[in-house]
């Protein structure tokens, strides 16, 4: 079963799908499952494997989703009760502690332009563990020379986006060379379920390509789970200064310790909007 367990979280990582591996790491007195017992949980609740069944089992699966949701391990100790002896129908009355692994493929994420900051953006990423795609339409800037670490498509962005199969665990960043660029890229992404949706700019460029896409029927919904302008608030001003900030953002974000919600129940949209990197000039 082991073997089973590690080809199917082998095969869920090469398609992005982060998995928990759930794995008993000691017993004392009668358990109905060994050391070394494995199961594995995806995001969505289903199992590979089992720890033994029951109620424990049933607590161990939502833990481990918990532990994906924030990318946290855990220990778990469970004393086999009688009222879990009932739901098994084994008299165990013993102990057991189990390990819960988050396990996460190297995340994707996509730069949509390829101008100054999505150079340094991409460089410093690859090394931080991201697969990067850098997507722009000016064979130019995008080229396999000018970025030798990531997957370069040269296309139009509208295009490529509304074709792309972008997996929902992914990271985009949108940087292209001008507002109409950017307002086309959201146009075909922010109804998208991502991981993260960040676009480069300035308050008063967000709010007039928020006011487009409203005016155009995109839910407020969709709106709000866009991080606009992107980076965390260190101040940065030249290209490679603001690819740190945005990278510092999606490594929160990965890792979780950049939330969803923050002490006063405002969005983490809302958060990164309290803080402006300085917009660059056409062929950032």
């Amino acid at each position: 079963m082991s073997e089973a367990i590690f080809a199917a979280a082998r095969d869920a990582l090469e398609r992005g799908e982060p998995v928990a591996l759930v794995t008993i790491v000691r017993t004392q007195g009668s358990t109905p499952q060994r050391v070394g017992a494995k199961m594995l949980v995806y995001a969505d609740g289903r199992t590979i494997g089992t720890i033994g069944g029951g109620c424990y089992e049933h607590d161990a699966l939502g833990k481990a989703r918990e532990a994906l949701e924030h990318s946290q391990p855990r220990l778990v100790a469970y004393e086999l009760s009688d009222d879990i002896a009932e739901e098994t129908g084994l008299i165990c009355g013993g102990r057991m502690e189990v390990f819960i692994e988050p396990l996460e493929a190297s995340p994707r994420l996509y730069l949509i332009g390829a101008g100054h900051v999505s150079w340094h953006l991409a460089r410093a990423a690859h090394d931080a563990g991201f697969r990067v795609t850098v997507v722009d339409d000016r064979e130019k800037f995008a080229s396999p020379e000018r970025f030798p670490d990531a997957d370069v498509v040269v296309e139009s962005i509208p295009d490529w986006l509304h074709r792309a199969d972008i997996p929902a665990a992914a990271f985009v960043v949108i940087l292209t060379r001008g507002h109409r660029h950017d307002l086309e890229a959201l146009r075909a992404l922010a109804a998208r379920d991502l991981r993260y949706l960040g676009l480069i700019g300035s308050r008063a460029k967000v709010t007039r390509l928020f006011e487009a896409l409203s005016a155009e029927g995109m839910p407020a919904e969709c709106l709000r789970r866009i991080f606009a302008p992107i980076g965390l608030d260190i101040g940065a001003v030249t290209p490679a200064e603001i690819a740190v900030s945005i990278l510092a953002e999606l490594i929160g974000l990965r890792r979780g310790r950049l939330m969803s919600d923050d002490a006063d129940g405002a969005p983490a949209r809302a958060r990164s909007m309290r803080h402006t990197p300085r917009t660059l000039a056409p062929g950032r």
